[in-house]
């Protein structure tokens, strides 16, 4: 399932974004692929430890935070520290799948990817190409968002960025371990809470059909989470 949260980033906080990365010290993409993907990858990239990629890392898992449709789509335990990409001059990233376990040591951590996630940053008409294709049950997806969304999609899938012919295409990437691991039961999770979200503004607070609802909500997911 393909999730898309919109105007993660406004239009002020995308132009400050692109202003700084703007003169970012980009590196070699290459750096930080697998041993096979380095043979499909060719972009650049922020060093996770760069100043400017913290900072601004920062300011999205703030903003992931505090955003109903993330938290409703992702259930998150833990997200990885945003990673900021930049293709140009034909630069793509061929068919792949993202490791399944990602360990970032100066936290002491390891994470499990069950969530993969694209912040878009350049505004999609100034470049051609650099859509984010995703091989779905039904077949492929292409993604190509306005500047400040986010497509959320399973790590599990297989994945590629398109060939960037013209202009640049900057994005933000992370990775989440969600406390539901199961991609149909946290898709179910999902859809009930947008349910309950979309009934509850014309209900009195103490509707008991909605009350029912999210007691549905709650025990499914104690059933479903993992500790």
């Amino acid at each position: 399932m393909l999730t898309v949260i919109e105007n993660l980033l406004d239009d002020a906080e995308v132009r400050q974004f692109n202003g700084a990365l703007a003169a970012a010290d980009w590196q070699d993409g290459s750096g930080t692929a697998g041993t096979r993907s380095v043979a499909v990858k060719q972009n650049l990239q922020l060093d996770r430890q760069d100043a400017l990629a913290q900072e601004l890392g920062n300011t999205i898992l703030r903003k992931l935070g505090h955003h109903p449709e993330f938290v409703s789509a992702s259930l998150a335990e833990k997200i990885w520290p945003p990673v900021f990409n930049l293709y140009q001059d034909g630069g793509h990233y061929g068919t792949h799948s993202d490791a399944a376990l990602m360990r970032l040591p100066e936290a002491g951590l390891t994470i499990r990817s069950d969530l993969s996630a694209t912040l878009f940053l350049s505004d999609p008409d100034s470049y051609d190409g650099g859509e984010l294709i995703v091989e779905e049950q039904y077949g492929a997806q292409a993604v190509k968002l306005a500047a400040g969304d986010m497509v959320l999609y399973p790590s599990s899938s297989l994945h590629q960025v398109a060939p960037v012919t013209r202009g640049q295409r900057i994005c933000a990437i992370t990775w989440i371990q969600s406390a539901v691991a199961d991609t149909s039961a946290r898709a179910l999770l999902y859809d009930l809470d947008q349910s309950i979200r979309a009934l509850t503004p014309d209900r009195a607070g103490d509707d008991p059909e909605i009350n029912r609802l999210i007691h549905v909500y709650h025990n499914l997911l104690r059933r479903w989470a993992q500790p």
